[in-house]
């Protein structure tokens, strides 16, 4: 492989047809096989992130993924209309179709009681399309493989299947008369088309879901913006906009794009971009972030970035090269498969030649072949996953754990950190009054009173908090007047016949501030008369859940650690309330993906849990991601595994659902292939007649299926 030059420039593709890892692996060396490329196929999202020199077209690129057997396209760029996927419809039609001619195919073959007279013309009639048409897929997928000198589960399901219908179409043949007693195996090929087909159909569903996360992240965006030219008000679509434009923003709007206040005053929720759960006081001169929602006040701001070089179009970036970066699933049945197949083949070969050289006939020696295919045939194979995952993700949704891709269980063994953002994840996310501390000779109802009244005339997401706090304690809140609001310092005005000032802490000029006692979280001064009467302490409340859920991480032998946004005082405070000794505070989303990666780069396996679009970045970048499902869509839609409840101890319990699911895989497919070993060389030799290889295989399947079905026990 030659690597790129620096001057190198990034393509993106959509690939479709592939159906395992082994054909996101033959798609990579397709592709790495032009000089000056570098390229990296991920299967999940079925996307080829492609390195290149300038000289390399994209006419080339696609050229080498159709010269491999498959198909590609660029990737959409936004505004274009995404390409729509047909391969679940398709999928799902084959899937009912195969199945309501599977019933009679399943039912005439094993109750003999029902076996009228031709009964077998009708069931080779049913089987016909459920193989040719149902089991189109695998067999075009089988021939596709074979054709650049490879094989795959594909390759098991086509052989298995056709190996059973076309022994059964013989047979069928070969006995005309009007009493059939020869074992066939119709339903042999029906029931494994049909599962195999569910497991399909269930995978193309997560790959269809697994791009959306940059969707939901760039939906935050506002869609229109009202800009100010000449004079005059004119809503225009965002795309529009150009750096210098004055746009309006009046409350409940997001912010349309990065820029500068430059008229009025507001306070905007920003815990979406940045993680603080204190809404930011913005005046005249005030940077602000497109997407942040303007809680209260009408401002004006001027665009300094706009399209690309936004925030947040920066964050849909970095979550699209977090999801490019990670390694293709390997799956263990298709690494399998590549020597398991041609093995196969060359045994039923050599079983042919050993019976004719050892004298027998060429009905015996066929029959010897035919039972090496049958048994060998995937159907406990293909049940080995899809039963485990279709179990304890069921399980899991009983317990308020939602694993979006299965490919995620292989990721789970071994994570030994699990990063957590506070706000929303280990604290409420909403601010609530924590203290009312009033100075000495001042009463805590009186002080929280005049508060509550000059702050009832303030739309202010703290001011709401004070009088909720007044309000529960059963407080009459009194009318004011000459109220005064100042961005950024506080508010004022006149209560019970004296003038109450109600500021951030430290802000008051011209008053005794005494000397405030150090503490967490937010403090506002309340003063009158010349003096600071008392504090009153805001905060974002712990969840009554998440010390116990900390507890039991570190009984896993998890490390817990803190990531926020926050300042370094609240962040501590916090941590030292749940039980978490390690703190990261202070960071931007950019930084929090950073820190998960350093993380990373000291040998952690990290586990994320985060609930805003800032945290969006570092989800997908850890090696699993876990989204509170009381969280923003562009969290949920990035995270891996979404916590429905919102409840911190569900992490826990997801970690350990998916290690013990991934467990039950693996026992699955350790006696799916120990079966085959056993019974292959049984069936080589005639002892296994092909009825007795279809029983058994049956038998493997109601191993495997019955293994799976202990994951309903999970606690």
């Amino acid at each position: 492989m030659t690597n790129p030059s620096v001057s190198s420039v990034a393509t993106d593709l959509e690939l479709r047809g592939m159906t395992c890892a082994s054909c996101a692996a033959r798609v990579e060396r397709g592709l790495n096989g032009l000089p000056g490329v570098q390229a990296s196929v991920n299967f999940a999202v079925e996307r080829a992130h492609v390195e290149h020199d300038p000289g390399v077209s994209v006419e080339q690129l696609i050229g080498a993924v159709e010269a491999a057997g498959y198909h590609a396209a660029p990737v959409p760029t936004p505004g274009e209309a995404p390409s729509h996927d047909t391969q679940e419809p398709s999928l799902r039609g084959r899937l009912i179709g195969s199945a309501v001619l599977a019933v009679p195919v399943v039912v005439l073959s094993m109750v003999m009681a029902w076996q009228f007279t031709g009964w077998q013309w009708l069931v080779l009639a049913l089987t016909t399309p459920i193989v040719a048409w149902g089991g189109y897929p695998f067999h075009r997928a089988a021939f596709n493989a074979a054709r650049h000198g490879a094989s795959t589960m594909d390759t098991l399901v086509s052989m298995g299947t056709l190996a059973a219908y076309l022994w059964s179409v013989f047979t069928v043949i070969t006995n005309p008369g009007p009493h059939f007693h020869a074992h066939v195996y119709f339903e042999v090929a029906a029931a494994v088309t049909v599962f195999l087909l569910a497991g399909r159909t269930a995978e193309a569903r997560a790959k269809r879901s697994a791009g959306s996360a940059l969707r939901a992240l760039l939906t935050l965006g506002a869609k229109d913006a009202v800009v100010v030219r000449d004079g005059i008000e004119t809503q225009i679509p965002v795309a529009q906009l150009a750096v210098g434009d004055v746009f309006v923003v009046r409350p409940g709007e997001r912010v349309a794009t990065d820029g500068d206040v430059v008229e009025g005053n507001s306070a905007l929720d920003t815990s979406a971009m940045t993680g603080e759960s204190v809404p930011v006081d913005v005046t005249a001169g005030s940077a602000v972030l497109g997407g942040a929602v303007n809680t209260y006040g009408r401002i004006r701001v001027r665009a300094t970035k706009v399209g690309a070089d936004t925030q947040l179009a920066r964050m849909g970036q970095l979550v699209t090269d977090a999801q490019n970066g990670k390694a293709s699933i390997q799956r263990l049945a298709d690494r399998v498969s590549a020597v398991f197949v041609p093995a196969v083949l060359l045994i039923a070969a050599l079983t042919v030649a050993g019976w004719l050289l050892a004298g027998a006939g060429v009905a015996a020696a066929f029959t010897a072949a035919v039972a090496v295919l049958i048994i060998a045939c995937p159907c406990a194979l293909g049940l080995a996953t899809p039963t485990a995952i279709l179990v304890g993700t069921g399980r899991g949704a009983q317990l308020g754990v939602l694993i979006k891709d299965p490919q995620v269980l292989e990721t789970v063994t071994g994570i030994d950190t699990v990063v957590l953002d506070k706000t929303g994840t280990v604290t409420t996310g909403r601010m609530t009054v924590g203290a009312v501390e009033p100075r000495p000779g001042e009463d805590a109802d009186g002080l929280l009173r005049r508060a509550a009244a000059v702050e009832a005339a303030s739309e202010h997401p703290v001011a709401a908090a004070i009088v909720a706090a007044a309000r529960e304690r059963g407080l009459d809140v009194p009318e004011v007047h000459d109220f005064e609001n100042r961005p950024g310092i506080g508010v004022s005005g006149a209560v019970d016949g004296v003038q109450v000032t109600v500021t951030r802490q430290g802000s008051i000029t011209g008053v005794d501030l005494l000397a405030p006692t150090p503490a967490s979280g937010t403090g506002v001064d309340v003063a009158w008369d010349g003096r600071v009467r008392g504090t009153i302490r805001l905060a974002d409340v712990v969840k009554p859940s998440s010390a116990a859920a900390i507890a039991e991480l570190k009984t896993m032998g998890v490390t817990p650690v803190l990531l926020t946004g926050d300042n370094e005082t609240v962040a501590r405070d916090v941590a030292a309330q749940v039980g978490i000794d390690q703190v990261i505070a202070g960071v931007l989303p950019t930084e929090k993906a950073d820190a998960v990666r350093r993380l990373q780069a000291e040998g952690k396996r990290v586990a994320m849990v985060g609930d805003g679009v800032n945290d969006s970045v570092a989800l997908a970048a850890a090696d699993i991601g876990m989204a509170m499902g009381t969280g923003t869509d562009a969290a949920i839609e990035a995270g891996d595994v979404t916590l429905v409840r919102g409840d911190l101890r569900t992490v826990p319990t997801a970690l350990r659902l998916a290690t013990r699911t991934l467990a039950t895989i693996r026992v699955n497919l350790f006696w799916a292939f120990a079966y085959n070993t056993a019974a292959i060389p049984l069936a080589a030799v005639g002892l296994l007649n092909p009825m007795i290889a279809g029983a058994a295989m049956a038998a493997s399947s109601v191993l495997v299926v019955g293994n799976s079905l202990r994951l309903r026990r999970f606690r």
